[in-house]
């Protein structure tokens, strides 16, 4: 779908950063960072959260290429970078791939790092839906305390193995509401524009919380008055002092004209 050119793409610093940062890293080259223009770009980070067979790979893969993959080394994971238009404006988000078996471990890798958070399960495995909890109630220990708030989508995956599904939809909407989050039913094997819409939608939560801690805050300048010796023959009545005004400082957008995402090149698996 996407024809990528070789020379403009290559492993970054930054690339090489986050796989020392975040575990073991898979094999595969990112967007070098520097070739992006100098333009207002938000930026999205967002930890795939999931035990293992829960479809996390195979989600990410589906956002960044359109395809689906069959085969990963669930025991790897790293970072990928895709620059995104979402609702007309350029997002930098990044997307790491958590490689969790069976539950939250060392979770300050992802805690610190991202704000936005993916929990996967498969509607097939009753076992990955618990496990969601688990990641949840992570998050909202994490969370709890913190003024800005974090972005939770509780995601089902594998909507295509409906015949098999053991997880209700009245569940997954459920255990959403109790922790606040979002809610979703996908297919990483089918539907892309689905897919896309999930991650479309943690970048929306994302900025607009961000547009939230950064509302608009009052500027107060005073004037001090000045110290002046007066003498009874030469007296005139001095101005009063300035009030003290309210200045709005407000920040502004650049506008970006629409370009086509920069995706991540993805080496080390099979794509059909």
């Amino acid at each position: 779908m996407f024809e990528e050119n070789k020379s403009d793409v290559c492993i970054s610093p930054f690339r090489q950063r986050m796989s020392s940062m975040f575990g073991k890293s898979r094999s595969c080259s990112v967007v070098n960072l520097s070739t992006i223009p100098d333009r207002d770009l938000n930026e999205c980070n967002i930890a795939m959260l999931g035990c293992r067979g829960s479809g996390k790979s195979a989600l990410t893969v589906k956002f960044l290429t359109k395809r689906f993959i069959s085969e990963y080394d669930p025991n790897l994971e790293d970072t990928y970078t895709s620059e995104e238009i979402v609702d007309q404006q350029p997002v930098l988000l990044k997307v790491m791939d958590t490689a969790d078996q069976d539950g939250p471990v060392n979770c300050e890798r992802y805690l610190n790092w991202a704000n936005a958070f993916i929990v996967v399960y498969s509607i097939e495995n009753r076992r990955s839906f618990e496990a969601c909890r688990l990641y949840l109630d992570t998050v909202s220990i994490h969370t709890k305390g913190v003024q800005q708030e974090y972005p939770v989508i509780l995601l089902g995956n594998k909507l295509d193995m409906e015949r098999y599904r053991q997880v209700s939809k009245s569940d997954g909407l459920s255990l959403a509401s109790k922790y606040g989050c979002l809610f979703y039913e996908v297919s990483a094997c089918l539907d892309f524009d689905s897919v896309q819409r999930v991650f479309h939608e943690a970048a929306r939560e994302v900025r607009r919380e961000t547009e939230r801690n950064l509302s608009v805050r009052p500027l107060f300048i005073s004037e001090e008055k000045a110290v002046v010796s007066l003498s009874s023959a030469n007296y005139k009545e001095l101005p009063s002092v300035a009030q003290a005004k309210v200045i709005t400082v407000k920040s502004s957008r650049a506008q970006s004209k629409r370009r086509a995402p920069t995706l991540t090149l993805l080496k080390g698996f099979k794509i059909f």
